[in-house]
């Protein structure tokens, strides 16, 4: 379940007797983020009933016995330890200082003995590992930050990790991505406690939208672990990062692993998280937004040059995963950059397709199926999750015959950086008109 479900699953306890719902716990360790730490202590920790707040009783516990050293520096002394956690309903990990080390063991089992006894364990982006190393996680669905979800996915594959939401609401066990998103979390439990109304109050003093619509998409840059350069998938992953203009499928990649498809996709998910298809496709997604960025390509010129078998291949994955159409994308990032890159266009030259799904027009936005391979679910504004698929494109060649022209790149080379080159995604990005709300309520 994710993000504003408010349905209790029934691996929900019911709080022991010592416990208070009221009472908020915040584990604390070195070494931690001072950003990601203070949200729960922002929310749970200052009184503004004056505002329709409920209160909540906040216990900052120390996660062990050494200095809480922070960003920056910073030292700072919490005022409970371990045995505080006892008296909470709900207990908060807001992070973890590496995804390589592992937790210590009395807060693991503090924290086991606390689910036990009924209380909501909450880990905030990285604070899942450590809800992960305690074994709460296993079998659950879950989310982190998206640069370490593939760390997560591998390191604990019985957990469901999906790198797509802001945060995963399970009952009794809650994770959220990275930063803002422990915002959205928090707020999200004060309007399971309190309803809508507090929750919207909180937000308004907090300067921040009660919800968000949408999830991580839009963030996503590469998603593989780090570990991935000694692997020797490594060169296969290369390979297809430099030819993301070629139609090529998994199939192909299997064949350059000397693998099987089986084989492939078992050893792809277990070192990424993530299955071989759907990589596949964020990857062609990020290269089509960065030639939208950086280039005055025709969205049919895109396609091809993102490896998509059909321009409505691509609009079906470009909706799916940022929550708007290649064209308006365009066109929104331009507004907020008109100095420098590609001319202006501006709406008025969207291509026909785009025109009529502004105008309202009932286009079915199909989803690229190649061989062997299953069709994506899409859901469609105002109607159910289906199915489609087509097995015929017209042929299309991804580099257009001839010189360049006016306006357009002087080189084909937009292949997306190797992992270990990759960099975060370009400041500024804009609000996409017409973004996909996810299912609330």
């Amino acid at each position: 379940m994710s993000q504003d479900s408010t349905t209790v699953p029934e691996t929900s306890r019911k709080l022991s007797g010592r416990r208070r719902r009221e009472i908020v716990a915040v584990l604390l360790f070195s070494g931690g983020p001072i950003f990601e730490s203070s949200i729960p202590l922002s929310v749970f920790g200052i009184d503004r009933q004056d505002a329709g707040v409920p209160r909540y009783r906040l216990l900052v516990c120390a996660g062990e016995d050494v200095p809480l050293r922070t960003t920056g520096g910073l030292e700072l002394t919490a005022p409970y330890g371990l045995e505080a956690l006892s008296r909470a309903g709900t207990v908060v990990v807001p992070a973890w200082r590496s995804i390589t080390q592992p937790p210590p063991a009395a807060a693991l089992d503090a924290l086991r003995r606390a689910h036990e006894e009924g209380a909501r364990i909450v880990g905030l982006c990285t604070g899942a590992f450590v809800l992960a190393a305690a074994g709460l996680l296993d079998g659950r669905p879950a989310t982190t930050h998206w640069m370490y979800a593939p760390t997560l996915a591998k390191r604990y594959p019985s957990v469901h990790v999906d790198p797509r939401e802001l945060f995963v609401d399970d009952g009794d066990v809650l994770t959220s991505a990275g930063t803002a998103a422990g915002i959205d979390l928090c707020l999200h439990i004060v309007r399971t406690d309190h309803g809508a109304d507090a929750a919207g109050a909180l937000a308004r003093r907090l300067v921040v939208p009660p919800r968000r619509s949408g999830g991580q998409e839009r963030y996503l840059d590469r998603s593989l672990p780090e570990e991935i350069g000694a692997d020797p998938l490594a060169e296969v992953v290369a390979w297809a990062l430099e030819h993301l203009h070629e139609q090529f499928d998994v199939e192909a990649l299997a064949a350059r692993a000397y693998m099987s498809r089986r084989t492939f996709d078992r050893r792809f998910r277990s070192l990424t998280g993530s299955a071989p298809l759907q990589w596949l496709i964020t990857q062609r997604v990020l290269q089509a937004q960065r030639l939208l960025e950086t280039s005055d390509y025709s969205v049919d010129e895109v396609a091809g040059r993102c490896g998509f078998r059909s321009p409505v291949a691509l609009r079906g994955h470009f909706r799916r995963q940022l929550g708007s159409s290649p064209a308006a994308y365009r066109a929104a990032y331009r507004a907020r950059r008109p100095q420098g890159g590609a001319p202006d266009r501006g709406p008025d030259r969207l291509d026909r397709m785009e025109r009529a799904e502004r105008l309202g027009g009932d286009r079915a936005e199909v989803l690229e199926q190649r061989p062997g391979e299953h069709a994506m679910p899409l859901r469609r504004p105002g109607g159910p999750v289906t199915h489609t698929s087509h097995h015929h494109h017209p042929p299309h060649s991804p580099h257009p015959p001839g010189g360049t022209e006016p306006g357009k790149p002087e080189s084909d080379a937009y292949a997306p950086r190797l992992p270990e080159q990759a960099t975060g995604r370009a400041p500024g990005r804009p609000t996409l008109p017409g973004q996909r709300e996810r299912p609330v309520g």
